[in-house]
């Protein structure tokens, strides 16, 4: 659980010409709808929704803020559960942490929320704290779209063998290099192993819902997860077939990617225990 007491600190304010400058540190849980943005990150090309967030704490801090978030979330990806943090000189930090929220979402667009924020300890930090990833993604899978999903969850009309999806899903789980489940980068990546601990999938009449939790993930990777797993419940490919394409470490050898707008940052874990993760739902 959050710290109630208000982390104060000394460290150099980039944007301040005075050094040791006396600062607060506030934890934030942001929700937002992804579809019109380029990402979470500031970008040279499109919207970023850090973007949005940062010129409203602009409006209240001199200092313009920098905003340091758990996870990096793609063009059209949501989010109920990213965590971020936002380190502010204190002499300019003069309402509480609940006025903040008010005061955020006075200006922000309504696709961006911050729900909740709360004091922090000094050393904490949004990224580098976190232990583990929850994300769901949506499919519905009817003959006819949902329209009131239809930017939140993927269509897929086919009928799918959900036991085949389920039998496949478990042979995910633990450490595995998921280079083939995950987009190229324009840089190498130092590993592509990852750790899953998590990925279920649960029905509710057309409604399904992937679960995929893990120590961390590579850029796509829980797309390629999710659309090899309806591939496989389509028949293209056989259960057995994970295995293979894990040991490629070849995108080619693995399915599609699901698109971007059904999936949901859901949560993030920090190394304490579960117990002290923001919950989104």
């Amino acid at each position: 659980m959050v710290q109630t007491v208000v982390a104060l600190r000394h460290r150099t304010v980039e944007r301040s010409n005075v050094k040791d400058v006396e600062t607060v540190k506030i934890r934030l849980l942001i929700a937002y709808d992804g579809t019109r943005y380029a990402g979470w990150q500031v970008q040279k090309i499109g919207v970023g929704v850090q973007e949005k967030i940062e010129e409203v704490l602009a409006r209240y801090f001199p200092s313009r803020p920098r905003l340091h978030s758990s996870s990096r979330t793609d063009a059209g990806v949501h989010a109920l559960g990213m965590i971020a943090h936002v380190e502010v000189p204190r002499a300019e930090f003069t309402m509480t942490p609940s006025k903040l929220v008010l005061a955020l979402n006075a200006y922000l667009p309504e696709d961006i929320r911050v729900m909740t924020a709360k004091p922090s300890r000094p050393e904490f930090h949004a990224r580098f704290d976190a232990s583990g990833k929850q994300y769901r993604y949506f499919i519905w899978n009817h003959a006819a779209m949902n329209p009131l999903l239809r930017s939140q969850a993927w269509h897929v009309p086919q009928k799918l063998d959900l036991q085949a999806i389920r039998a496949a899903a478990p042979l995910l789980l633990g450490s595995h290099d998921f280079k083939s489940f995950a987009a190229n980068r324009n840089y190498e990546m130092e590993t592509t192993l990852r750790t899953l601990t998590r990925c279920d999938v649960i029905r509710k009449g057309p409604l399904l819902t992937f679960i995929i939790e893990g120590d961390g993930f590579l850029y796509k990777m829980c797309r390629g997860i999710v659309g090899t797993l309806v591939q496989i419940g389509r028949g293209k490919f056989a259960v057995g077939d994970l295995k293979g394409m894990l040991h490629a470490r070849d995108r080619r050898e693995a399915g599609m990617s699901a698109p971007a707008h059904g999936l949901v940052l859901w949560k993030v874990f920090y190394k304490k225990s579960k117990a002290h993760a923001h919950r989104a739902g």
